[in-house]
């Protein structure tokens, strides 16, 4: 619960691989509301000759930087999906870095609502400030089949990361509010303003 009142009604967006997060934030973003996009601050913190990048490369070895000096971001996310100590090194230098950058750009939306784009809100205790919890959600089949065509990737590699992430029933069973996104894009519009309108009302509470 948010207990800053400095912060926003802050929304935490999540959801499966594939379930349709990006096409749900776009939305509340043409709505002119706020969003903040936690890959985006995650980019921005490890851009080349960042603090950040250097400590990445110093673990992980020169081979994960790439010619432009950006990091390699599909062989890092390959490398600490398979090593579980990987990732949780990754995961103690980033996530404090993305916390507090996130709290910061937050602060200038004191007088509205503001969606918080985290694929993974509901795995990790470091959003403690997020008033609801939205989830985008759609069938197993559906999440597969477009994750393979957006990410050019085997229906296997797919299948580990929905196997990876919390359970379907559990993240429904801890959201505030569900879209359902398994219809065309006019439907998707219309659940978003509904909830759009919901959120306006709940920010003056």
């Amino acid at each position: 619960m948010n207990t800053n009142d400095k912060l926003p009604l802050t929304i935490g967006l999540t959801g499966g691989i594939g379930s349709g997060k990006s096409a749900v934030s776009q939305i509340f973003s043409d709505l002119d509301v706020p969003v903040i996009d936690t890959d985006e601050l995650s980019r921005e913190l490890v851009k080349k000759g960042s603090p950040l990048l250097r400590e990445i490369e110093d673990y992980f070895g020169k081979n994960i930087i790439l010619n432009s000096g950006e990091v390699d971001r599909k062989q890092l996310r390959q490398i600490v999906f398979r090593d579980k100590k990987k990732k949780q090194w990754l995961e103690k230098l980033l996530h404090p870095e993305i916390k507090r950058l996130l709290l910061e750009r937050l602060k200038m939306f004191s007088d509205t609502y503001a969606i918080v784009v985290v694929p993974l809100l509901l795995e990790n205790d470091n959003y403690n400030f997020i008033d609801r919890v939205l989830v985008v959600d759609c069938s197993e089949s559906l999440q597969l089949n477009r994750a393979i065509a957006r990410d050019q990737s085997s229906s296997e590699e797919i299948k580990k990361i929905i196997d990876s992430q919390m359970p379907r029933a559990k993240r429904l069973a801890l959201a505030d509010d569900i879209i359902v996104n398994e219809g065309p894009l006019e439907s998707l519009k219309e659940k978003v303003l509904a909830l759009h309108e919901k959120y306006q009302q709940l920010k003056f509470k």
